[in-house]
C-alpha cells in the first residue's frame, strides 16, 4: 500500500470514529504549517494503528479515553468521549473507564474527566 492509499484508508477510519463533521472541520482548518502533521496522523494513527487486528474499535475508543485522562489532554478527551458515544459506547461504560482509570491516574485526573465528560453529555443533550 502506498502513502496515497494509506491516507485514504486512514481518512475512512478517521471519519468513522470521529464523524464527518469533525474531520471536515479539521481539514478546513488545515494550513501550510500543519498539513504534513495532519497527513502523518491520518496515515500512521488512523490507517496503521486503528486498523490493527488485535483490538476492535470499541476497545481502542475506551483505551484512548483512559489515555487522554491520564495525560490530562482534555480537548482530545472530549473529542474521544463524543466519538465513543456516537459509536455505541454508553455513558455507563465511559463512567466505568473513568472509575477504573481513577485508581491508576489519581482522583484529580478523574475529577476533571468526570467534569469534561458531563460537559460533553450536556452539549449532546442540549442539541437534541
Amino acid at each position: 500500500m502506498d502513502d496515497k492509499e494509506r491516507h485514504a484508508r486512514g481518512m475512512s477510519v478517521r471519519r468513522k470514529v470521529l464523524g464527518n463533521a469533525w474531520v471536515d472541520k479539521a481539514n478546513t482548518a488545515k494550513n501550510a504549517f500543519d498539513a504534513e502533521f495532519q497527513d502523518m496522523i491520518t496515515r500512521n494513527v488512523w490507517a496503521e494503528i486503528w486498523t490493527r487486528p488485535h483490538y476492535d474499535e470499541r476497545t481502542r475508543r475506551v483505551l484512548v479515553i483512559g489515555t487522554m485522562m491520564a495525560l490530562g489532554k482534555w480537548d482530545e478527551f472530549r473529542l474521544h468521549v463524543r466519538a465513543a458515544l456516537n459509536n455505541g459506547v454508553t455513558r455507563d461504560e465511559i463512567k466505568e473507564v473513568l472509575l477504573q482509570c481513577a485508581v491508576y491516574c489519581g482522583v484529580p485526573a478523574a475529577n476533571s474527566a468526570f467534569h469534561h465528560a458531563q460537559q460533553v453529555w450536556d452539549e449532546i443533550d442540549k442539541a437534541r
